[in-house]
């Protein structure tokens, strides 16, 4: 009976946990991404020299070296970058994405793209 009750107990908080990563919470947001043109160039926020063929990311708050798997809401399509950067500048879109990132996602067409990005652990 205890068991059976730890069990149910576990699945509520995972369910639970789900639905929270999706709806917000400093684990996991949505919302739209943009990426770094072909000329950037320079030092991001943390100190590192930007380099487009890298996996990385600007976020205006998550501290640095935090791993975010980014999905594309569209295609499904998924990268982990690391948030190196401060940004993104404009308040509608929740992530800037490298260039590496934004070719693994094929968002070059698009442009800007719907995501939900999920820290990793």
């Amino acid at each position: 009976m205890r068991v059976g009750r730890a069990i149910a107990l576990g699945l509520i908080f995972a369910v639970s946990l789900a639905a929270t990563a999706q709806a917000g919470d400093s684990k996991g947001f949505s919302g739209e991404a943009a990426y770094y043109s072909d000329d950037y160039k320079g030092l991001t926020a943390s100190g590192a020299r930007y380099d487009p063929s890298k996996f990385t990311c600007a976020h205006r708050t998550l501290p640095f070296g935090t791993r975010l798997r980014v999905t594309d809401a569209r295609t499904h399509r998924t990268v982990v970058v690391t948030v190196t950067d401060r940004g993104p500048f404009n308040k509608n879109r929740v992530l800037d994405l490298s260039l590496a990132a934004a070719k693994a996602l094929r968002m070059a067409e698009r442009g800007l793209i719907k995501v939900t990005a999920v820290v990793e652990h």
